[in-house]
């Protein structure tokens, strides 16, 4: 009657013993918690289009938010061109504001990104253009030109296509155009002069090449501002 006591309490261990052995491995292959990037933030000031009195200038902003509430840190960058390319600053803060200091009577765009202590960043907000107030100056350079058409770096149907853009002056001023236009990426041949319209035609092209053009903007009071270099190919 012992030994079969004494039998039964070993399998009894046994079997415990089985058991337990399973828990562990479940254990070391549980999965890390994904991490998920922060919300795009919203540009609170300085707004499209506006005029910066002073040029060391409050850039505000609203807060992102994180699905982790992880630490969040804002990257802020600043150019001369809506391209970003080159950037004139680039500033980070982890409060909603951030003072800069820019260049007196310029045209500049800025943007602005989150990204949490784990490295996960959100999108870049849209580009919002605003001028500084130069010293003694009653009149701003107009905004550089944007672009509708053609699509940036798109191929166009045979050999002509119209090019279009978009301008605003700070002060109302009308406004002329040049157009250059060659294959160069740097063009130079200018195809237009002191036109009033926002568009060109542009024929007799070679097919399948590439085409790079800029705008350049006056206003009626010696205000300039050099687009970028935008660019398409022919079929």
């Amino acid at each position: 009657m012992k030994k079969t006591y004494l039998y039964l309490i070993v399998a009894v261990g046994l079997i415990m013993m089985s058991c337990s052995g399973g828990g562990d491995d479940s254990d070391e292959t549980q999965m890390p918690e994904e991490n998920t990037a922060p919300t795009v933030p919203i540009q609170v000031y300085p707004l499209n289009n506006a005029i910066c009195i002073n040029n060391n200038i409050v850039f505000v902003w609203d807060a992102s938010t994180d699905a982790e509430e992880n630490r969040i840190t804002y990257t802020v960058e600043i150019s001369e061109n809506n391209s970003f390319s080159p950037i004139s600053k680039i500033e980070t803060s982890a409060s909603l504001s951030k003072l800069i200091s820019l260049e007196k009577g310029k045209a500049f765009y800025w943007r602005i990104k989150a990204t949490d202590n784990k490295s996960a960043a959100s999108a870049y907000s849209p580009a919002m253009q605003f001028l500084t107030e130069g010293d003694g100056v009653s009149n701003h350079v107009p905004f550089a030109p944007s672009l509708v058409a053609p699509a940036l770096n798109s191929e166009v149907d045979g050999t002509s296509t119209t090019l279009i853009w978009s301008a605003s002056d700070a002060d109302g001023d009308p406004l002329t155009y040049d157009v250059y236009l060659d294959t160069n990426s740097d063009p130079s041949t200018k195809v237009s002069e002191n036109q009033s319209e926002t568009n060109y035609n542009a024929t007799g092209l070679s097919a399948a090449s590439t085409y790079y053009f800029k705008v350049v903007v006056r206003d009626d009071k010696g205000g300039v501002s050099i687009g970028q270099v935008w660019s398409f190919t022919t079929k």
